[in-house]
């Protein structure tokens, strides 16, 4: 019997090892830190086993295949080793792709990648397709084809789960943007980072699709160099390109199996890189030969995901708004830009080697104030900290938003949107988000 060993006891972990265990192999997890102990409960119940706080070598190194979750780096003492043994490593994506009968379509980018996944699995539902949307978000694509293979799939996938990608191939690929983002994984080497995210048209053949975003020049010029086999569309925001998506005049055009025009005043996703996500969901669509009205339905009905310019409340006049998914810079660029009115901004947490100048002008233009959370503020206090009316530090979020309720007047905005990830004071960007949303409620 083939044995599988699976490195890392999260979702993508947890699902590989119950794919595997289905699919009739020799299963044994192997988790260095601390199990949930829901997914404890899930190995237990499939008669999984598997080690936590350790990798034990006799245990892993005698696989015949070994999945990897995407938080272990290549550069992970297990990993090199089972490379030097010749022992095959691929990504939890790679091995569910194996089992899948359906039409997979995927989205990566650095930014807007849950919304555009969510925004594109809400238009096949419209449809009436047989869809389900996983990876990156919520449940990992192995779980949920554990609980049956839909017609369709809409994964959100991440440079991490594009790694080692083998055979998967991707019937539609959207890539939305490329900005500098999880360098330190990368060795601070921005081309590596562009060429895990071009994984995703590396198996595509001719009679597949790869959806691109025509204004982003790392995306363009990797295009050049790699030469993708599928067909290709764009989608711009400010070039007219027949046979992509592209805006005029206050009118956002889909311009494939004939014309689809829709005013962006009705799109229910507001601001310039929303527009971009709904022209990406709505190539996608058109490539499935879904009706106009019911994309045009679609993109002016979707509710947008938690933690993602959520409004959370109105208190004493004042917004409150949780982007706490925003965790680079490049992606709390757009929600700044989206401010209409002075903004206490909340920032900070594990610095991922950001770069604060392309902020500086929003900054000047729209920030009143900024509260610097996190466990290392320097950077942030360098950047900005002579350039708003008031800078506080804060030790932890409660205390955060209580700064920001004695300093933010009637007419202004709090924004959480720390531009860094969140694993020194939080558990993830979900659990930074509920406590911002639980300390302003307890206002």
């Amino acid at each position: 019997m083939k044995r599988v060993v699976i490195l890392g006891g999260g979702e993508s972990g947890t699902g590989a090892a119950r794919l595997a265990k289905m699919k009739g192999f020799d299963v044994f997890l192997s988790e260095s830190g601390k199990l949930k102990n829901a997914y404890k409960e899930v190995l237990t119940k499939a008669e999984i086993d598997f080690e936590e706080g350790q990798h034990s070598e006799e245990r892993i190194l005698n696989a015949s295949e070994v999945i990897k979750s995407p938080g272990i780096p290549d550069t992970a003492p297990i990993v090199q080793k089972l490379d030097q043994l010749h022992i095959p490593v691929i990504d939890e994506v790679a091995f569910a792709a194996r089992y899948s009968n359906a039409k997979l379509i995927a989205v990566t980018g650095t930014n807007g990648k849950t919304t555009t996944a969510l925004l594109t699995g809400h238009i096949l539902k419209k449809a009436g397709l047989n869809v389900k949307t996983a990876g990156n978000m919520g449940r990992s694509f192995a779980s949920a084809l554990c609980d049956g293979d839909p017609d369709y799939f809409v994964l959100e996938l991440s440079s991490f789960q594009l790694e080692r990608i083998e055979k998967a191939r991707f019937y539609i690929a959207i890539i939305l943007n490329i900005t500098p983002d999880h360098l330190d994984r990368y060795d601070y080497k921005m081309e590596r980072y562009i060429a895990a995210k071009f994984n995703i048209c590396k198996n595509q053949t001719a009679q597949d699709h790869l959806i691109y975003h025509a204004d982003d020049e790392n995306i363009t010029r990797k295009i050049q160099t790699v030469q993708p086999q599928a067909q290709l569309y764009t989608f711009s925001l400010n070039q007219q390109q027949p046979g992509a998506a592209y805006l005029t005049e206050n009118q956002l055009v889909i311009n494939i199996k004939g014309e689809l025009k829709m005013s962006i005043q009705k799109l229910a996703l507001q601001g310039k890189h929303n527009a971009a996500n709904s022209m990406a969901g709505g190539i996608a669509s058109r490539i499935l030969e879904i009706r106009k009205e019911i994309i045009r339905d679609s993109l002016a009905d979707f509710q947008n995901v938690e933690h993602r310019l959520e409004r959370v409340t109105t208190i004493c006049g004042v917004d409150y708004i949780n982007d706490s998914k925003a965790t680079n810079v490049n992606s709390t660029w757009f929600a700044l830009e989206s401010m209409e009115n002075p903004t206490t901004w909340i920032v900070g947490g594990v610095d991922k080697g950001n770069e604060y100048d392309q902020l500086l002008e929003l900054v000047r233009h729209r920030v009143k104030n900024i509260i610097a959370l996190g466990t290392d503020t320097a950077k942030i206090k360098a950047a900005f900290g002579e350039e708003v009316e008031n800078y506080h530090e804060a030790a932890d979020m409660g205390e955060a938003v209580a700064i920001a309720y004695n300093i933010t007047k009637k007419g202004e905005t709090v924004l959480l949107s720390p531009a860094c990830a969140s694993f020194d004071l939080f558990e993830s960007y979900e659990d930074r988000g509920h406590q911002f949303k639980s300390a302003v409620r307890s206002l």
